[in-house]
């Protein structure tokens, strides 16, 4: 299978080159990987250049957007501009951060189980941060999500969702409408991704409410809204992150925020999400 990876990059030269040795050194390697240079104004491209220079499978690009660390549109802007460079010869496409260390297999792995079944349309390992010199879970959602930092998507899949939406939310909204199209998803729980910026830490002040906003332009409606931001902010030990949720909620709402979803594909969400909490309180 034809592996493609896109790798959105904004002033990362504290990590880029440990990301980029981890995809030279897997044991199955991808056959195309560019990097788009979002902005930089540190040394990024200059690390980028060099494993170039050494890896013909390595490419790059520059383009000019937002120098605020915004979470949503902007590293999606960035993969699509990366995406369009490539061909689409492909059977799997990547969206991988530039702040991740990947386990050397980790893309046998993932080969292995896009072939174990031809339903799993995403597949992905599990994030893990550096806390007092030990590597734990990053616990922001379940095991069973495949998170953004390293997300593999099936190529009839990729198609099937209409790509990744331009708008905070992208890597949940991805799952649901994956799901809404039969698709499945799947975590290999031994792949241990290194994580090393924690999510979130880099943030600009201005996407506060940017989740509130996900919640509603999926369609969750005020209930399951107010369910995720108390769960969020009890995870997060953060009162002004609930708050801060439920504003960016009632903001979208009264400015009637487009949709990522049909009402159909929401219907879908909402049950799915029901079903979902129930399974968590009832254990």
């Amino acid at each position: 299978m034809n592996i493609y990876i896109v790798i959105p990059t904004h002033n990362e030269e504290n990590y880029i080159a440990l990301m980029l040795e981890s995809l030279t050194t897997q044991t199955l390697l991808p056959k195309k990987v560019v990097v788009v240079n979002d902005n930089s104004t540190d040394k990024t491209q200059e690390l980028v250049d060099d494993f170039s220079t050494k890896n013909n499978w390595i490419e790059s690009i520059t383009i000019q957007s937002s120098k605020e660390h915004i979470p949503g549109s902007k590293v999606i802007n960035a993969f699509y501009k990366g995406l369009e460079t490539l061909d689409s010869n492909y059977d799997i496409i990547c969206k991988f951060d530039a702040d991740i260390i990947l386990p050397n297999n980790y893309l046998e792995c993932i080969v292995n189980l896009f072939k174990s079944s031809e339903k799993i349309g995403i597949a992905g390992g599990l994030a893990y941060i550096k806390k007092n010199n030990k590597w734990i879970y990053e616990t922001i959602s379940s095991k069973n999500h495949v998170r953004g930092p390293f997300k593999a998507y099936r190529k009839d899949c990729f198609k099937a969702i209409g790509g990744l939406k331009q708008s905070i939310g992208w890597d949940t909204v991805d799952v649901l409408l994956a799901q809404y199209y039969g698709w499945k998803i799947k975590t290999d729980t031994t792949l241990k991704v290194k994580h090393l910026k924690p999510t979130g830490k880099y943030y600009n002040p201005k996407s506060r409410f940017l989740q509130g906003e996900a919640f509603y332009k999926m369609r969750y409606g005020f209930t399951i809204t107010l369910i995720a931001a108390i769960k969020k902010g009890l995870t997060n030990l953060s009162f002004i992150s609930f708050v801060n949720d439920l504003k960016g909620f009632f903001k979208a709402k009264t400015n009637k925020t487009e949709y990522l979803v049909s009402e159909a594909e929401g219907k879908f969400i909402r049950k799915l999400r029901w079903k979902g909490i129930k399974s968590n309180i009832l254990g």
